[in-house]
């Protein structure tokens, strides 16, 4: 595979580019998804081929092709420098990059149960079968499982000398349930509204426990229907570190992609309203706001070993104390902003061009716990499992739902509501944050379908949250 990658390279460079690079990748896939005891669906699928980029001036040039040959992978290099010389003539100066070092090495993800070739089809048919069963028995009308497997090989090649190769597996699982009343659905989820996932074998979707779960998130469903409605008002909030993970996702991880920054992006998740200029001392939250971009977390769905530009995974500080620090950076935007390269371009297939996307953006533990936090609170609502999130275009204001709410009355946890909502403004919500969950309270939440680009690209990111409170939130917003 090394061979179609440097013969890709080769064609670019004697084509007349300045600087090339290349990804051979091999990739299998399957998802079985259950509803009310059948199977629906059953999706497997494997891609191979080799795309290239070529850099001319002030313009990548992209190609791929599925047939690995060294004609055709030479070609197609041929074909990216073309296309990066005409668009190099309407562009503006010449396109610096980060220097990094051009390594050669292999890495592998961690796992012990492989869910390909280890599990069958049956078994995981059987198990999302009678989770469904479960949840209709509890008296559900609408019960759901499923679970999703990527298996993706790595050979990259560049002009610097880079010669890695990588080998990551990913998984998860998810159920859900959803009760239906008079003009009204409410649905439990768990892990959580897209389940959890990450770079491991089968064993974290035994670890899940699955079944152990299925009737209590029928219960709450069903209970939902006939709790009162989210109070509308100001109140404390506490949040799980499940919808934590997607506060993160939203209003953190989209903002310090330093191409949106730079006006780079805009596609799906819009720009930022962070000003590079302002990094390194704009106040962004509380000083127990400590977030992290790091692609070394073992098992976290945003781990690996070298991002698709051959940068070694690293750990980046984002916001340290409540101040803004870092970004998610490649080289070419990190030689546009002065900095070093984050090690954060990737492609969700040969075929696409590599691009910034997320790591593991995720909060650091504190010193709290959820049980302090309630017991902290004389009024306030515990928010759990998102439901909605809606966001502007430069990541600021935003509105989320979650699936269910705790009423929090003189420290203690009471009545459940239905339908919580809150919202605010992203440095002034995180600036309300006061009480931050401890290590043991620490998850890697996975995201599996992280929209950017145009074409669109999925992107597999981490997210590592613990619960947290923020003082004097508005909650209870409709529409």
């Amino acid at each position: 595979m090394f061979d179609y990658a440097s013969a890709a390279v080769q064609g670019a460079m004697a084509a007349g580019a300045r600087y090339a690079d290349a990804r051979v990748m091999v990739t299998r896939t399957e998802g079985m998804a259950a509803k009310n005891g059948v199977i629906e669906t059953l999706r497997q699928g494997e891609s191979a081929g080799v795309g290239v980029r070529a850099l001319f001036g002030s313009s990548w040039g992209f190609h791929a092709t599925a047939a690995l040959t060294d004609v055709d992978a030479r070609r197609a290099g041929e074909q990216a420098t073309a296309i990066a010389k005409a668009s190099a003539t309407v562009a503006g100066p010449p396109l610096d990059l980060a220097s990094i070092e051009a390594e050669r090495g292999h890495w592998d993800s961690s796992w012990e149960v492989h869910p390909l070739d280890d599990v069958t089809l049956s078994e995981k048919g059987d198990l999302l079968v009678g989770l469904t069963e479960t949840i209709q028995r509890a008296g559900i009308p609408l019960a759901e499982a499923s679970y999703a497997i990527w298996d993706t090989e790595k050979w990259m090649v560049s002009s610097e000398g880079h010669r890695l190769s990588q080998h990551i597996v990913e998984c998860g699982a998810l159920i859900n349930a959803t009760a239906i009343g008079d003009g009204e659905t409410q649905r439990r989820s768990y892990p959580g509204i897209r389940g959890q996932y990450g770079t491991r074998g089968w064993e974290l979707v035994r670890e899940l426990d699955l079944p152990q779960h299925a009737e209590r998130i029928a219960d709450e469903a069903q209970a939902l229907l006939s709790a009162p409605q989210c109070p509308a008002g100001t109140m404390d909030v506490v949040l799980g570190s499940e919808q934590m993970a997607l506060q993160i996702h939203e209003s953190v991880g989209h903002a310090i992609e330093l191409d949106r920054i730079l006006g780079w992006e805009a596609a799906f998740a819009g720009t930022s309203w962070l000003e590079l200029s302002r990094m390194g001392h704009l106040r962004v939250g509380s000083e127990v706001m400590n977030i992290t971009a790091d692609a070394t977390l073992p098992g976290a769905l945003g781990s690996f070993g070298y991002d698709d530009e051959g940068t070694r995974a690293q750990k980046v500080d984002i916001i340290r104390d409540g101040v803004w620090v870092g970004v998610l950076s490649g080289r070419d935007s990190a030689a546009r902003a002065g900095i070093e390269t984050g090690g954060m371009v990737r492609a969700d297939g040969y075929n696409r061009l590599p691009m910034v996307r997320m790591t593991n953006v995720g909060l650091l533990p504190g010193e709290s716990s959820l049980e302090e936090m309630v017991a902290a609170t004389e009024e306030g609502i515990l928010m759990e499992t998102n439901r909605s999130w809606s966001i502007d275009d430069h990541r600021l204001n935003f509105q989320f739902g979650c699936e269910v709410g705790w009423l929090i009355e003189d420290g203690r946890r009471t009545r459940m509501v239905r339908n919580p909502t809150y919202t605010g403004i992203s440095p002034t919500f995180w600036g309300s944050m006061d009480m931050v969950g401890n290590e043991s309270e620490w998850t890697f939440w996975g995201t599996p379908n992280c929209g950017k680009g145009q074409p669109q690209q999925i992107g597999h990111t981490g997210h590592p949250a613990v619960p947290a409170r923020f003082r004097g939130v508005r909650v209870g917003v409709r529409g």
